[in-house]
């Protein structure tokens, strides 16, 4: 049964009472550019930005696997309920639905990942891993941290949200196909564009990076079995196995060629096998593996993202990159136009940068102010935008708020 937060009757009447008000203040364009600056000052005022670093540290204590991230799941509760923010939950066994504004359109959503690593965290450290066998090595805890720290943005500074914002905290990035679920429960409903933040352990705290078009490849799996139709020869003193299985895995930028690549490596596998008088198959999905699409921005988005960036970093920490890893992101962005990037976080006392999905995978914690600022200042900027172009408004309402 899906269950919503106890809002006190105050912060009902608070929101019915004071929505007027909020309704009727227009941002300028002269305003739009100091918002960056503003957000990201709030998030690194010293209680903000230690009750961030608190959280993150308690979420990578405690990490939890894809549809396991209980714990992780009431944490994130506890923290908008003390803040006032109304959500939805179980959304896909473990996801949370958060909403800040007025309940109408336009929506536009902010999304973490919550899920962990099956590894053992090599990095001695007071906040080390309590859980032998898992690990936050992909930076999921300090993005719920700063999507809940764009949560507290966002409702300190409400009477700037024109529309509505939904906090998307999903489960099971990692694999089990936590984004597809958190589609079919009904998390885009009427949101028209939604951003996601991936942590960078090679980028220097302060600056960003992404493009326009395909950020990261789509990826598929294949396992072929190979049957080898007839052996000759005696004796057990060497045992050669009747048939052999080979696996991988195969990248793209767009649909158009992984489905090339699909047919091809498929048809070299079965011809290469008829050749030798062996009979091979090929699978290339699985429940537990599925297809994932690339991730491509949307290029209105992108526009977007480089006024909100460059006020806050200027210029210079506004970085193009392109790489052939593969999001799960990529699902919400078949849906409704999205956007995904890096934001730097790498720890400058290490040597060498290490790379996510390492059990020495570290991360610079200065990066949260960051990346909590460009999450709330990003959806400010994109309703307020869409308020300028006078969206059409269909009667949609969220009842929670």
């Amino acid at each position: 049964m899906i269950s919503f937060s106890k809002v006190s009757l105050n912060f009902i009447l608070f929101l019915f009472l004071c929505k007027p008000t909020f309704s009727d203040l227009l941002l300028t364009s002269k305003d739009l550019p100091e918002i960056p600056i503003d957000f990201l000052n709030f998030a690194k005022q010293a209680e903000v930005f230690d009750w961030m670093v608190d959280i993150r540290r308690r979420i990578h204590e405690n990490p939890e696997l894809g549809y396991e991230e209980f714990e992780t799941s009431k944490l994130i509760r506890e923290e908008l309920d003390k803040m006032g923010i109304p959500y939805r939950y179980p959304v896909a066994v473990t996801g949370v639905l958060g909403y800040i504004g007025s309940g109408k359109p336009p929506f536009v959503a902010i999304r973490a990942d919550m899920d962990a690593l099956s590894l053992q965290e090599m990095v001695e450290w007071d906040h080390k891993s309590k859980n032998p066998g898992k690990m936050h090595a992909c930076g999921h805890d300090a993005h719920t941290a700063m999507l809940l720290g764009a949560a507290r943005i966002l409702q300190e500074h409400r009477n700037l949200v024109k529309g509505t914002i939904v906090l998307v905290f999903q489960p099971a990035e990692e694999g089990g196909g936590g984004a597809k679920k958190m589609i079919e429960a009904g998390a885009l409903e009427n949101v028209e564009a939604i951003f996601g933040i991936h942590s960078s352990s090679f980028l220097p705290v302060g600056e960003v990076a992404s493009r326009s078009g395909p950020l990261l490849a789509g990826s598929g799996f294949f396992e072929a079995v190979l049957t080898v139709a007839k052996f000759q020869g005696g004796g057990a003193f060497n045992v050669i196995p009747d048939s052999v299985t080979i696996g991988g895995t195969f990248r793209a930028f767009s649909r158009e060629s992984l489905v090339k690549l699909k047919q091809r490596i498929e048809e070299v596998i079965v011809g290469q096998a008829a050749v030798q008088r062996c009979n091979a198959t090929v699978t290339f999905e699985s429940k537990d593996r599925p297809f994932f699409p690339p991730t491509v921005n949307d290029g209105g988005l992108h526009k977007l993202f480089q006024r909100v960036a460059g006020d806050m970093l200027g210029t210079a920490g506004v970085n193009d990159m392109q790489l052939m890893g593969s999001e799960r992101f990529s699902f919400y962005q078949e849906i409704i136009p999205g956007y995904f990037f890096f934001l730097g976080m790498k720890d400058e006392t290490l040597e060498q940068p290490v790379m996510p999905h390492s059990p020495y995978f570290r991360i610079d914690e200065g990066g949260l102010p960051f990346g909590a600022a460009l999450h709330a200042s990003l959806v400010v900027r994109y309703l307020s935008e869409s308020q300028t172009a006078a969206p059409t408004y269909n009667g949609y309402h969220h009842d929670e708020l």
